[in-house]
């Protein structure tokens, strides 16, 4: 719960190439991070809840006063749009929340409408019905189990004295001051997409009104932008700890690599998740890597893994410009790698590309 809180959210996803993005996002901070310790605090401990930020994220449960314009915000964009309003009428999306409130949780697979199409995105009006009341915050996640969502009535989820929230304008200070205090310094526009809860003119009116430290940042090609401090800014800056040698393996989702445009500009590092993207049209690969040495990013890995079968490969490596991968740092990666393969109960690892020399 610390690191959670610490973050301020955890995506989730439900791919799961050696592990799934949440579990992955945990054990690179605190390798003692085992899968099984997650779903416990949303299901029987009610720490966490799931909403919405820019993905599907968990975020700690005492958040939820400050919450609740997400709520109002998605659950009125979602009955504004067109895809999610067709297929069920307000009566049968009122006889599913009944189903629930007489039956308790249910998944999806309690309900049988049919898509309109086989597309990827396609959704069955069932389901399109159920997200757009999660949305708003009628429905809540009860848990999960094997990664299937349950949904059950907000009021039976969310403890009572956390569903009301202060008016809205404190509910945005709040996410502004939290978002910058994570991030240590930002724009107005990095502010705002943390929680990605506001829009940008929201973001900015907050900064007027804020006492916030103005700050330069100088970039990877050592260009200055303005941005926003925190109030302790040079405090942090002298108390900084040195960064460690170690060589980390970060998920595609990582909160640290997640403002891709902020990860460009701070560290010279171009990245794109093109999971979704045709074979034909990706630079690298389906399921790729950063590699973090320290404070600077190394090179991306494609791995793939058979968790059944025990065993981990390296489908492809592509090592930063300008950066040597002498035998130093490569056994730095194989020992990365052989931690990585154990969150997952791999004992098999080799790669089926040329390893660099």
């Amino acid at each position: 719960m610390a690191l959670i809180r610490s973050l301020g959210f955890v995506q989730i996803d439900t791919i799961r190439n050696v592990t799934r993005a949440h579990h992955h996002i945990l054990w690179s901070r605190n390798q003692n991070y085992r899968e099984k310790m997650l779903w416990p605090l949303l299901g029987r401990d009610r720490l966490i809840f799931e909403h919405f930020t820019h993905d599907a994220s968990l975020i700690p449960m005492e958040f939820l006063p400050m919450w609740q314009r997400q709520f109002r915000r998605l659950g009125a964009r979602v009955k504004r749009d067109a895809w999610y309003s067709s297929g069920l009428g307000q009566r049968e999306i009122a006889t599913i929340r009944k189903r629930i409130e007489k039956e308790g949780a249910l998944s999806t697979h309690a309900f049988d409408t049919k898509a309109a199409s086989r597309e990827m995105w396609a959704r069955p009006p069932h389901k399109k019905a159920l997200d757009q009341m999660w949305y708003a915050g009628e429905l809540a996640t009860c848990y999960r189990d094997n990664f299937v969502k349950y949904y059950n009535l907000a009021e039976r989820v969310f403890p009572a004295h956390l569903h009301r929230g202060p008016d809205d304008i404190e509910q945005v200070n709040w996410l502004c001051n939290q978002a910058l205090d994570r991030l240590s310094f930002g724009t107005n526009g990095e502010i705002q997409k943390f929680w990605q809860a506001m829009d940008s003119v929201e973001a900015k009116a907050w900064a007027t009104r804020s006492n916030l430290v103005p700050v330069q940042v100088e970039a990877a090609d050592g260009r200055l932008a303005d941005a926003w401090g925190v109030q302790d800014i040079e405090a942090r800056l002298a108390s900084a700890p040195v960064p460690t040698i170690r060589l980390r393996i970060l998920n595609p989702f990582d909160p640290a690599i997640r403002d891709r445009m902020r990860l460009l500009r701070l560290f010279g590092f171009e990245y794109r998740n093109e999971m979704f993207v045709p074979a034909a049209k990706r630079r690298w690969g389906y399921y790729v890597y950063p590699l973090l040495e320290g404070d600077r990013f190394v090179g991306r890995i494609e791995l793939k893994a058979d968790r059944a079968k025990g065993w981990l490969r390296v489908t492809g490596f592509w090592p930063e410009q300008r950066v040597k991968w002498g035998a130093a740092r490569l056994d730095k990666l194989e020992a990365e790698l052989a931690r990585f393969a154990r969150l997952a109960g791999i004992n098999d690892i080799s790669w089926d590309i040329m390893r660099p020399a």
